[in-house]
This record gives structure tokens, C-alpha cells and sequence, in this order.
């Protein structure tokens, strides 16, 4: 069937209107009711499994906050943010079902705004991780809370950006961090980002009110990196140099002249008596510019090198030290 124009005679202007077909219509309708649906399935399926986190600091001190977390396997481990639970005495968890449960702080590690809880429970629903390095954007995400316990709440948006990076309180970058548009409600926090297939992409994390409701989420495949260490020790093990340090722009000519292609390097600021750095003959005032043979343009660099350096290893470095090439090595400390 073809578009049906009218002509508006009455007005004495050439306006000219289209009237859809019904087919037409109908479409719309169903496209709308299949997006209803998918997120109405994923709400169904992993909203059981969001849970409510409630923290305090014990003494008679009244409750410090709330926030959300997500079961990732049915006897009880809850995958959170850090935030959420650090420093509480004590921890509980509220389901969808109206039970609420005691649980223990397994671990957390604040540079990735990451936790684990456990539930005094087993049998319980849980959350399929999925694959954050997967994500589009424009991809269509869902933000999964339950800041009050009983019912959870559920925002909708689209993957605004991949790659980002976010600090953490430790002062570290996180790294390929999920930006969205997808509006948190207050005590979200914790909660799942999940795809149209129910599978969890990230957890909610942070969100800039001030900024058009942009909001981010961990990615679930640092989760993936960062459980079974929490599972294992309590905590991430990083390597630890025992030094403070800036980023400065490289004069060209130095850099021209000991054959570097970086245009920025860290600068030595302080260095801790008695720490690695001290012990390796590292100095105030050094350049460092390259480690383990790759560039170091930043102090953030030398945090992504040390996430997965053994700690007993020594780390080759090479450092401008008064306009001259000097090469050390350094042994990490966990930290």
C-alpha cells in the first residue's frame, strides 16, 4: 500500500502531509514492544540476583551507606564496588525476595573500585558474566540497582564511549572504563551493566551529575583479572617502587640525542628511604623514561607495569640523570 497524501485546500498553502499506512504503524509498535521485552527479559532474569548492600561501622554508629552488588555464584559471592563496603564493621545484604543476610568483606581492592562479599547463604540466583571487550558503541546497555532492597530499580541507555579511564581513590587510573548514558539512581552504585543478552558487562561505579548523567562502570573483564585474586589473598598483590613522581615534557634535542620517540617522561620528585627505588640509586631530579625497554611517559604507565610485575624481579630502567643516559635496575616490593 502507498503513502496517502493530503492537501490542506482550506489553508490556500501547498501543505502537504503524509498519512502512514497501517502497516506502517503496527511496525513501529512492535519495534517498540521488542525493546520492551528485551529489557523486561534481562530485568527478569538478573534482577533477582541484585542485591542491596547495607554497611556500618560498628560501636552503636548508625548505618555509614548503602549501595548495590551483583551474586555471581549461588553460594553467595557478591561482586561490588570497593567503595561501597571499605571500612564497615559489619555487612548485610537484602534480596529481591525480602531475605536479608549477613555477609563477610572476602576482599577489596580500591585501585579498581572492586569488591567481593559473601552471603551466609547457598542456592542462590546469580549473574552470567559476559565480555566487556566485546561492547559497541551505541550498544544498548541496562543499569540494574537495588539501593533499598525488595524491588530493583533499572535505567536504560547506550554505550557512549570505550576506553576511558577513571582514578580511583588510591589515586591510580583505571583503565578501559565503560562510559554511558545510562541515568543511576541513587545507591545503584555496585550494581550490574548488563547487555540485551542478560550477560554483565561492568559495574556501576561513578556518575557526573553535572555532566548530562554521564556515568561509568567498570569493565567486567577487569572483574574477570581482579576476583580470583580477591578470592585467593583478600587483595590485589602490586609491585611497589617507593618512589613519587610527575610527568614532564622531554627537551627535544635530549631526546633526539639518546634516541628516544617519547616527548614526555617521569620525573623523580621523592624517593622513600629504605624503599626499592632508594636501593637501586634512583635520585630527586631523574628522568625516567623508559622500563623493562618500554617508553614511560607517565606515572600511570609505571602503575600498568607494575599491576603484573612479579614482585622479586628486578625491572631494567633507564633514566636521564643531568643530561646523561644511566641505566639501573629495581626490584618492586609488593605494596
Amino acid at each position: 500500500m502507498e503513502d496517502v497524501l493530503l492537501i490542506d485546500s482550506d489553508s490556500g498553502a501547498n501543505a502537504v502531509a503524509a498519512v502512514r499506512p497501517d502497516t506502517e504503524t503496527a511496525s513501529d509498535v512492535e519495534l517498540l514492544d521488542a525493546y520492551s521485552r528485551a529489557v523486561i527479559t534481562v530485568v527478569e532474569a538478573v534482577g533477582p540476583a541484585v542485591v542491596s548492600i547495607a554497611v556500618d561501622g560498628g560501636r552503636g554508629r548508625e548505618q555509614m551507606g548503602a549501595g548495590s552488588g551483583v551474586i555471581i555464584a549461588p553460594d553467595g559471592y557478591v561482586l561490588t564496588n570497593s567503595h561501597v563496603v571499605n571500612g564497615a564493621a559489619r555487612v548485610s545484604a537484602t534480596l529481591t525476595d525480602g531475605r536479608t543476610l549477613g555477609a563477610t568483606v572476602v576482599g577489596e581492592d580500591p585501585a579498581t573500585d572492586l569488591a567481593v562479599i559473601r552471603l551466609q547463604a547457598a542456592g542462590l540466583p546469580h549473574g552470567v558474566l559476559g565480555e566487556s571487550a566485546t561492547l559497541r558503541v551505541g550498544q544498548l546497555v541496562i543499569a540494574i540497582g537495588n539501593p533499598l532492597g525488595f524491588q530493583s530499580t533499572v535505567s536504560t541507555g547506550v554505550v557512549s564511549a570505550l576506553g576511558r579511564s577513571l582514578r580511583s581513590r588510591t589515586g591510580r587510573l583505571i583503565d578501559n572504563i565503560v562510559q554511558t548514558d545510562v541515568p543511576l539512581n541513587p545507591g545503584n552504585s555496585g550494581g550490574p551493566l548488563v547487555d540485551s543478552r542478560g550477560r554483565i558487562v561492568g559495574i556501576n561505579t561513578a556518575i557526573i551529575a553535572m555532566a548530562q548523567s554521564i556515568s561509568f562502570a567498570i569493565p567486567i573483564d577487569t572483574a574477570k583479572w581482579v576476583v580470583p585474586r580477591l578470592l585467593t589473598d583478600g587483595r590485589v598483590r602490586r609491585g611497589y617502587l617507593g618512589l613519587g613522581g610527575q610527568t614532564r615534557p622531554l627537551d627535544r634535542r635530549l631526546a633526539r640525542f639518546h634516541g628516544l620517540d617519547q616527548m614526555h617522561a617521569v620525573e623523580v620528585m621523592t624517593v622513600e628511604a629504605g624503599g626499592p627505588a632508594a636501593a637501586a640509586g634512583l635520585r630527586d631530579g631523574d628522568l625516567l623514561v623508559t622500563a623493562d625497554g618500554h617508553a614511560v611517559a607517565t606515572v600511570d604507565d609505571l602503575h600498568r607495569m607494575l599491576v603484573e610485575w612479579p614482585p622479586a624481579r628486578p625491572m631494567p630502567l633507564v633514566i636521564i640523570r643531568a643530561g646523561a643516559r644511566v641505566e639501573l635496575a629495581v626490584t618492586p616490593r609488593e605494596g
